[in-house]
């Protein structure tokens, strides 16, 4: 447990981006799974259609420092691909 007050506040601060963090990330898994789903599935047209909100989801985890910038990337890359591939078959 912190003893300084400063280590208090910080403690205070952690919790409350570790609440907001969690959100993103719950939402961000939430959008790639429904398109890695969607996708096993074979409905290429809806995946396609549901690949904005999945890239909004990863850009704002990106930016917030939730998840890295090279995460984000390669994540949206590897969506892409496997919607590439299913359509392709």
């Amino acid at each position: 447990m912190p003893i300084t007050s400063s280590a208090k506040k910080a403690l205070r601060a952690s919790d409350r981006k570790a609440v907001f963090n969690l959100r993103r990330k719950r939402v961000l898994k939430s959008e790639v799974k429904n398109i890695k789903d969607l996708v096993k599935a074979g409905k290429v047209e809806d995946a396609q259609k549901s690949l904005p909100a999945a890239y909004k989801a990863l850009d704002k985890a990106a930016k917030m420092n939730t998840i890295t910038k090279n995460h984000a990337a390669r994540k949206k890359s590897r969506l892409a691909k496997a919607i590439k591939t299913a359509s392709a078959k």
